[in-house]
């Protein structure tokens, strides 16, 4: 057994061998994932700043179409597992429960993913990330999106059986560490989220092969925002574990009170799956009353897990630089940060980008009137641009800065890049954010490929202004697609040239 395991001299931890190999496999298979996503995105956006309108219309909705599945499901699932076996075997210093069937979770999802993107590629399933009845993919594309979650549920439960291993055999002491704790909440939202993607889309599949004779529109919508928006949650609990961690491992931070962090953490479990209800706002055809328990009452109490992370995470950041001795005056710590550190600054950013411009508008948008105005215009790929890629992708950026060294066991390569690394990619997409919320305001669609719609009002009274916020738009891309270029090609240098370490 001894021979499963190899002790890390930095940290004194004790590395599952099979679990690293996984947390491996996962984390390479994810930024694979996001460099594809990313290249994606910049056709996208200068298709869409209609001065340069790059891409015809089947292409565009073609790649509308793989950009969501690469970068909403492949580069944030796959290293979400990595997350969950290192936070469970690695941090808990146990072994990997049963690490077939991680392999197994691995195969499901990559063939899953495969089949869905040549399916995307094939051109007959043209039908964006939303999939919405009565737009028909390729049974093959349900398939491969069934698959997927699936190998997640298989990664989500290996999870917890290792969390047992590591009770029963007593490898640490007291409660799990709260960035376990974080990855647990993440795992439990996970694991009712994919199954009612795998549930619906089962039937979706035989409507489309042609087994069943229809699928209701109505029904789809409410069964797939139960799965499609759901999956950010997921994203959300796990990004903020993600915090925590990165606070502990650049400033030496603690949480201010582990009780208030965990009960933050409990509150998302029970409650965050149902904020995917504030996309269904305008269906005329769910209740009032169903509309309004969600977005007015439940919803509010995920919200309320996320300021209270919110003022949790900076206080302990706070509380760690002011102990170092910079308490001069309000601010000092924050400028004696260390901010050359890429992990630190995209924790920075990360947190910013969530908290001022995904969370505040994504509580705009759930409310009712706000909603109707602008559910489908660029105003909302705005918002989920905030949390999802700033927030969400830029905390795994920054762990995986820890996890080259510790589960690779190679130093970073080209450090300078590194450190410039954050800032390229974080100003980039707030720009992108921010452009994209501004020109939504006037008018701009969502998910269209002509945005000027030969007779849409904006084009008259709006043109120039419009114009110059998609070029603002297409400015702030290029900045992320350099930055997510020197984060993938640091990566996979550093994977395969990186100088060994601890060996």
């Amino acid at each position: 057994m001894a021979a499963e395991f190899r002790k890390c001299p930095t940290t004194g931890l004790m590395v599952h061998l099979p679990a690293q190999a996984l947390i491996k496999i996962n984390a390479v298979t994810s930024i694979v994932f996001l460099l594809i996503g990313g290249i994606l995105a910049l056709t996208l956006i200068f298709t869409r700043w209609q001065a340069v309108h790059l891409l015809p219309p089947d292409l565009f909705y073609r790649f509308l179409t793989l950009h969501g599945i690469a970068m909403l499901f492949a580069w944030i699932v796959y290293f979400e597992v990595a997350v969950l076996y290192f936070t469970s075997a690695v941090l808990l210093n146990s072994r990997l429960a049963a690490p077939w069937a991680g392999w197994l979770g691995y195969v499901l999802m990559t063939v899953g993913a495969l089949m869905t993107t040549v399916a995307i590629l094939a051109g007959n399933s043209d039908v964006m990330f939303t999939s919405y009845v009565p737009l028909k993919a390729s049974p093959l594309y349900y398939l491969g999106i069934v698959l997927f979650a699936v190998g997640a549920i298989i990664a989500c439960v290996l999870f917890f059986a290792t969390l047992a291993v590591a009770k029963h055999e007593k490898t640490y002491e007291g409660s799990v560490p709260l960035v376990t704790y974080g990855a647990a909440a993440a795992a439990i939202i996970a694991i009712g989220t994919l199954a009612h993607g795998a549930i619906f889309y089962i039937p979706t599949g035989l409507w489309a092969a042609g087994v069943i004779p229809m699928m209701d529109p109505e029904a789809y919508r409410l069964l797939f925002w139960g799965f499609g928006h759901s999956t950010q949650q997921i994203n959300v609990a796990a990004m903020i574990a993600c915090w925590y961690a990165l606070a502990t491992l650049t400033v030496g931070a603690q949480p201010v009170s582990e009780k208030f962090s965990r009960t933050a953490f409990v509150l998302y479990a029970l409650f965050i799956n149902v904020a995917s209800e504030h996309h269904l706002l305008w269906d005329p055809g769910i209740s009032s009353a169903h509309k309004m328990w969600n977005t007015s009452y439940v919803l509010h109490l995920a919200v309320l897990a996320s300021m209270m992370h919110a003022f949790s995470v900076p206080a302990c950041v706070e509380v760690a630089l002011r102990k170092k001795g910079y308490t001069k005056g309000l601010f000092e710590w924050l400028k004696k940060a260390p901010w050359g550190n890429p992990s630190f600054s995209t924790l920075i950013f990360s947190v910013a980008g969530f908290g001022f411009l995904g969370g505040i508008t994504g509580i705009m948008y759930g409310t009712e009137q706000l909603n109707i105005l602008g559910h489908n215009s660029l105003r909302v790929p705005g918002h989920f641009h905030a949390t999802v890629v700033i927030g969400t992708s830029m905390a795994f950026m920054g762990l995986t800065y820890y996890v080259l060294p510790l589960i690779f066991q190679r130093e970073v390569m080209f450090p300078t890049a590194a450190k410039l690394q954050p800032y390229f990619y974080g100003v980039g997409m707030w720009t992108v954010s921010i452009a994209m919320m501004f020109v939504g305001s006037f008018g701009v669609p969502r998910r269209h490929w002509d945005i000027t719609l030969a007779d849409a009002p904006f084009q008259y009274s709006f043109g120039p202004t419009v114009d110059l916020g998609m070029a603002i738009t297409a400015l702030g891309a290029v900045l992320a697609l350099i930055g997510g270029a020197m984060f993938c090609i640091i990566a996979v240098a550093t994977v395969l040239a990186g100088k060994k370490v601890n060996q």
